[in-house]
């Protein structure tokens, strides 16, 4: 066992344990093109308590677009469609990282901007 946890010592190249890289491959030529994007917004590091405060009220913590609405006596479920948006689990990790530097770095309550 001890041999596992020291090989696994050498390969994490990480500083957080648990960090998990985001999937790059996949497939289309429309992704490959957002690439580039992709790694910026999610290399990008909260360092500044406004602009940690900005990210997360600009990004929204669940879908605004998702609703049930009640047409002459029928239900109609409009899906969240945030999950369009190609970037949007880079968007939600870069406010994930804002809520933790408000939170961890500043001792900041983030209660206000958790759905």
């Amino acid at each position: 066992m001890e041999t596992i946890n020291h090989t696994h010592a050498q390969t994490h190249t990480h500083s957080h344990v648990n960090y998990h890289p985001p999937n790059y491959k996949k497939s289309g030529w429309f992704n490959n093109i957002l690439n580039p994007l992709r790694k910026v917004v999610d290399g990008f590091e909260v360092k500044n308590y406004r602009l940690a405060h900005l990210i997360c009220q600009v990004i929204p913590c669940c879908c605004p677009f998702e609703r049930t609405i009640n047409l002459f006596g029928r239900t109609v479920d409009i899906p969240p469609l945030c999950k369009l948006n190609p970037l949007y689990d880079e968007f939600v990790g870069m406010r994930f990282r804002a809520l933790s530097y408000l939170t961890d770095e500043c001792g900041e309550d983030v209660t206000k901007y958790i759905c």
